[in-house]
């Protein structure tokens, strides 16, 4: 049976370990014992685990060594370290971490070492770069890319109304990390939770959506080499969020700088970090929701056309899954089986359309998830 290793317990690492077990030896690192063991329960005496720190980047190279394939479900802030780690232990990664860093700096590392790495391999970004790249390939002229996204309780309850399934400093990101889109072929930077709008959503609502930095590498794969001259990705929640993140932000609540409070230095997002994190975490059986709608606008044949992808998935009662780990975890799983197995061979750092490239993967990928009970569906109009 090949072998799998997940770095990172987590919300969504748990998950992962869970969906490998089925057909994969695994092991799964992290240095919180209690994550390790909650991972553990999700498929009893068949997932192994290690205590391990994986903010060491020589730990991760030698507990890479061995395995079939690596799958990265940590933060942001090691993300990029780690993945430099799994390709110095020449190991295929598939990853979900939403780094800072550019990725494509360690590609040519990755290819010396003739090791294939598949980054950003979630939902958001994940799906929505292989649905982009795939809808604006089934155009002849692609003008237009819009991807709206969003992880929300199902229960809405004040002040916050929402609540994080995953990393919670990794959505403080989101409010923050200045957003690049793209405008008549030129890509332009704007403020986090700027351009707010309100869109209806069948069997959600209506909610608000607001500029962040998803685009990422698609701005150069599908915007400037296929020639998309408008393309913006923008996160969704439900209305008054917005406003309430704007005014945490302005007051310095998410500010990194050091400030001195009573003689005692403090960063403010540390304390707000603690203060937030309690009251967005889910507790025991609180549902929540993923809601996603991907629009490719062009030309096909000669007439206006527009391809849509929409999502809508739930908290999965039967495995007690929370849907924003099930719908990151599980298109990363499909693709460590691929890269472990050789279906998908490209040595480097590959973002997640480059597997659009290759024929039936989208057409794969898509029908693994409904198997799964994620469900894409899609509409074509002109």
């Amino acid at each position: 049976m090949p072998s799998s290793l997940i770095l990172g317990a987590g919300m969504v690492g748990g998950i992962m370990a869970s969906d490998m077990a089925r057909d994969f030896e695994v092991t799964i690192a992290d240095i919180r014992e209690e994550a390790l063991s909650a991972a553990a329960a999700r498929a009893p005496g068949r997932i192994r685990t290690v205590r391990a720190d994986l903010s060491d980047p020589a730990a991760v190279t030698r507990l890479a060594a061995g395995f079939d394939v690596v799958i990265g479900a940590l933060s942001s802030r090691i993300g990029f370290a780690a993945l430099r780690a799994v390709i110095e232990a020449g190991r295929p990664y598939c990853d979900i971490s939403f780094m800072a860093e550019d990725f494509l700096e360690l590609d040519q590392l990755a290819k010396r070492a003739g090791v294939t790495c598949v980054t950003d391999c979630g939902v958001a970004p994940g799906m929505s770069n292989i649905l982009t790249a795939h809808g604006a390939a089934m155009l002849d002229r692609c003008e237009r890319i819009e991807i709206y996204v969003g992880g929300l309780p199902r229960e809405r309850r004040w002040p916050f109304d929402y609540k994080a399934a995953f990393s919670p400093a990794d959505v403080i990101e989101e409010y923050t990390r200045p957003s690049r889109l793209v405008e008549h072929g030129r890509t332009v930077v704007k403020e986090a939770l700027s351009e707010p709008v309100l869109m209806d959503f069948a069997g959600v609502g209506t909610l608000e959506a607001f500029n962040t930095d998803g685009l990422r590498s698609l701005i150069d794969t599908v915007g400037a080499r296929r020639g998309v001259p408008h393309m913006k990705e923008q996160t969704l929640r439900y209305p008054g969020h917005i406003a309430l993140m704007r005014a945490f932000r302005e007051t310095g609540l998410f500010s990194q700088d050091e400030i001195s409070v009573r003689g005692a230095k403090v960063r403010p997002l540390d304390v707000t970090s603690a203060l937030l994190f309690p009251k967005w975490t889910y507790g025991p059986g609180e549902e929540d929701l993923t809601v996603m709608r991907i629009i490719a606008a062009g030309e096909k044949r000669g007439r206006a056309t527009t391809l849509t992808w929409d999502l809508l998935d739930f908290y999965d009662r039967e495995t007690s899954s929370t849907s924003m780990a099930r719908t990151t975890g599980m298109p990363c799983t499909i693709v460590a089986r691929m890269l472990a197995r050789g279906t998908f061979k490209s040595p480097g750092v590959n973002p997640p359309e480059a597997l659009a490239d290759q024929p039936g993967t989208v057409d794969h990928i898509l029908h693994e998830l409904s198997e799964r009970r994620i469900t894409y569906t899609f509409t074509e109009s002109t």
